[in-house]
């Protein structure tokens, strides 16, 4: 098959996958937004990689606006148009598509159905339910219009798409009841653990930093608007005053701004790392540490969670009881997980984990051992290419 592998954030797990489906035989284009202010995966030609796997950043040439109301939706009618440009040229038989702005999903479903491509609408996150309590965050009642025009405009996309991939049970009830039942798949997230080997703490880039030896925690990825980074910035004010421990977060945006505004000595933020350098900065850490806002755990999974699982080290997340990285945190008894709204239980969790070396080591290798069972990139591949070889034949 030709296959359009099409991931707007230019995330790890999802390249990992195309790279699989082109040593497979496939004919594969794995296609990014080249503008947007993200960790990426590995999105560089490899040496070994076939030459059925073509690598292409889309690029807007200007940054995205994630915060610009006006300027967001005309750009994401501009990357809409040059996604399709693509579709048109490369002529697959199936396009999946995850990510992606509503605007710019909508561009291309419409070119791919055109081209006589089947459509797979990949939710990684339920956007119109997302980005509608940010609009009623933002703008109260002049929020709710624009909130409730965008939930339609993602019900009526997956109705007009061939097939529905969510990465949670959580999202089903959303889906339009005919997709839900008869065009649609839950195929979790995962991490691309052979990329993501276990390595000491005394590292390379743990050397380049300075990391001490006391208890360190660490932070990686998007701080947007459905995290609330006054928790970390609380826990590095606890870690500092009784063990001497600092908190290091890589990420950029509004949440990164606002932890460097605290002027805490032991909270260290720096930009987002190159991916082939994760291992070392996820092994400089004790404790890695994930959260997520209450009203965001019926549209979203954190999928630094499934990375941070791969490094060996114990997690501490606060995230809501009903997402399913607690889920899966909890039953693999690799973390300690708390509510979000609890600041005070995720800084006593956070002290605990710090003084305590020997749960960490325990909790660490069993976030290993889950990776090791969950992530084989083999038999998720396999889904997929069911998925894509129903819908063509």
């Amino acid at each position: 098959m030709r296959i359009l592998v099409h991931d707007y954030a230019g995330h790890p797990f999802q390249v990992q996958l195309s790279r699989e489906l082109a040593r497979r035989g496939h004919e594969v284009m794995h296609a990014w937004c080249a503008r947007l202010q993200t960790p990426r995966g590995a999105l560089s030609r490899a040496d070994d990689d076939p030459r059925s796997l073509t690598l292409e950043g889309i690029d807007l040439g200007e940054e995205f606006s994630k915060y610009g109301l006006l300027s967001r939706w005309r750009q994401e009618g501009r990357y809409g148009k040059l996604l399709a440009g693509r579709l048109k040229a490369f002529r697959p038989d199936v396009v999946i598509s995850g990510n992606t702005p509503l605007r710019a999903q909508a561009i291309a479903r419409r070119e791919a159905q055109r081209g006589g491509a089947a459509f797979v609408f990949w939710v990684q996150d339920v956007l119109g339910v997302g980005i509608g309590h940010a609009l009623r965050r933002r703008l109260g009642p002049a929020g709710i219009l624009p909130a409730r025009i965008l939930q339609r405009m993602e019900r009526t996309l997956w109705r007009r798409s061939d097939h529905v991939v969510v990465i949670s049970e959580d999202f089903l009830p959303y889906l339009p009841e005919r997709i839900r039942r008869h065009a649609s798949s839950v195929v979790h997230n995962w991490a691309p653990i052979g990329d993501v080997p276990v390595l000491d703490r005394d590292n390379a880039w743990s050397s380049e930093q300075a990391i001490p030896e006391a208890p360190t925690y660490v932070y990686t990825g998007t701080l947007g608007l459905k995290h609330n980074p006054r928790l970390i910035a609380a826990l590095a004010e606890a870690v500092g005053r009784e063990l001497d421990g600092q908190v290091i977060v890589t990420s950029e945006g509004p949440g990164a701004e606002y932890l460097e505004s605290r002027g805490l000595d032991n909270l260290r933020v720096l930009p987002f790392q190159p991916f082939e350098r994760m291992p070392e900065v996820l092994a400089s850490g004790d404790v890695l540490l994930a959260i997520l806002e209450a009203d965001a755990a019926e549209f979203a999974v954190p999928s630094k969670v499934l990375t941070y699982l791969c490094a060996r080290r114990p997690l501490l997340l606060a995230v809501p009881p009903a997402n399913l990285s607690r889920r899966i945190v909890e039953g693999a008894e690799a973390g300690v997980v708390v509510d979000p709204e609890d600041e005070k239980a995720f800084v006593e969790a956070g002290l605990a984990l710090g003084r305590d070396e020997g749960t960490r080591s325990r909790l660490g290798e069993n976030a290993r051992r889950y990776a090791e069972s969950a992530f084989d990139i083999q038999a998720i591949t396999n889904r997929f290419e069911d998925i894509f070889q129903k819908l063509t034949s």
